[in-house]
């Protein structure tokens, strides 16, 4: 198989599952217990939360283990509004969120809330104008504002520093769904002041089913699962050690993964000889997104000429993997809503696929599933009977200015 999938989940690095394995075979012990092997397994949770902590430049104490992404972000919300309360309560966030982020705003409209939903530019970046002004509404009767760090679909960075700022100039609390921006950009909690933040394992080489919510020391918080009262009373539930293990081991290797290449250089090599190739040998072929803001593994291409849903059927016959937006979202047919926020049209949305690497993917993998992806596209056009002509495209946005 060629993967190109690593926006959906990452390989997970065998120094991860070499470091499980004895917390699932020999010590398997309750770490709320109180003998010996019990307290054997506390101590690698919370050498694992000081390694997840160390990732993001938290502190140890503020981290509370999860199982996955979507609870952590599910938590900091739903407590958020449960905090201000939806007499006058306001939700500032944007309109390419992931689902764990819209589902849940979405019910807290239905129920009284005041939603906004910020727009972006056509390069996929917040639209810091919107934004301002919904914040500015937020001000007076209280709020808050959840914003992603890097979008699923296209990878592009968010303008974080800056909307948290604002957030917190206007009177805001500040979550951020971090889970695309974890392990693969710099991340510094003590220079950025959100409030919450959401990581998830599986997105930099860990396991799957295991992640953290970031809390910031001093916040008012309460727990989505009640029960034992474990993670210190934030999360209830037995934790998972052997998976809080790997994610502690991964989110190790990740950190010593940006030291030595900080820019992501190396996975932007394969990810750009994979669009040379593309934009080398078909027409029609647009990169979407500001290619001044985008994480250096993620591709977001539109093919003139050719249905998604077509291609990813050539594609998975071929042995390649990808996607056609959010792995969450995959079989769905309408056009996914962070390329119709960004100004897509419905047949461009729907020409579209996501291709995504990690530090697992190779040039081999870029070069041989590039032209497989063109010998798809080839022979899908023909099928359809539609010729392309014209110019290679590259789509790269520029900033609005403010």
């Amino acid at each position: 198989m060629t993967y190109l999938d690593a926006n959906a989940t990452t390989p997970m690095d065998p120094q991860v599952l070499e470091a499980m394995l004895p917390w699932m075979t020999t010590n398997w012990a309750n770490p709320s217990s109180s003998y010996r092997a019990a307290k054997e397994a506390r101590k690698a949770v919370e050498k694992a939360r000081e390694q997840v902590a160390a990732l993001i430049g938290a502190r140890p104490e503020e981290m509370v283990f999860t199982s996955g992404g979507t609870e952590s972000t599910n938590t900091a919300l739903k407590w958020l509004a449960r905090w201000i309360g939806r007499k006058n309560g306001r939700v500032v966030s944007t309109a390419i969120e992931h689902s764990a982020v819209l589902r849940v705003i979405e019910n807290f409209a239905q129920v009284g809330y005041a939603v906004d939903r910020c727009g972006v530019t056509g390069g996929g970046r917040l639209d810091m104008n919107d934004y301002r002004a919904a914040c500015e509404r937020a001000r007076e009767g209280g709020g808050f504002a959840s914003v992603m760090w890097v979008n699923n679909e296209t990878g592009i960075i968010q303008p974080i520093e800056e909307a948290c700022e604002i957030a917190k100039r206007c009177g805001l609390a500040f979550h951020s769904d971090a889970i695309q921006a974890v392990g693969k950009i710099g991340i510094d909690v003590s220079s950025v002041d959100v409030d919450y933040l959401s990581v998830s394992a599986h997105k930099f080489h860990g396991p799957k089913g295991v992640g953290a919510l970031h809390v910031k020391e001093g916040l008012r918080f309460e727990p989505l699962l009640r029960g034992g009262g474990q993670e210190i009373g934030r999360r209830s539930g037995t934790e998972n050690v052997a998976g809080i293990v790997g994610m502690g081991v991964a989110a190790e290797l990740a950190l010593a993964a940006l030291a030595e290449d900080p820019g992501g250089s190396k996975v932007g090599a394969i990810r750009d000889r994979f669009e040379h190739i593309l934009l080398e040998q078909l027409r029609g072929v647009v990169v979407n997104g500001d290619q001044d803001f985008r994480v250096a593994g993620t591709s977001h291409v539109s093919f003139a000429g050719c249905e998604a849903a077509g291609l990813l059927i050539l594609l998975d016959d071929a042995g390649v993997a990808c996607s056609a937006g959010s792995a969450c979202m995959t079989g769905k047919q309408q056009p996914s809503h962070v390329q119709k926020a960004m100004g897509l049209s419905d047949e461009v949305a729907k020409s579209s696929l996501r291709f995504s690497f990690s530090r697992a993917s190779t040039m081999e993998d870029a070069e041989m599933g590039a032209m497989k992806v063109i010998k798809a596209v080839e022979k899908l056009r023909k099928v359809q009977g539609g010729g392309v002509t014209g110019p290679v495209m590259i789509y790269s946005a520029k900033p609005t200015a403010e």
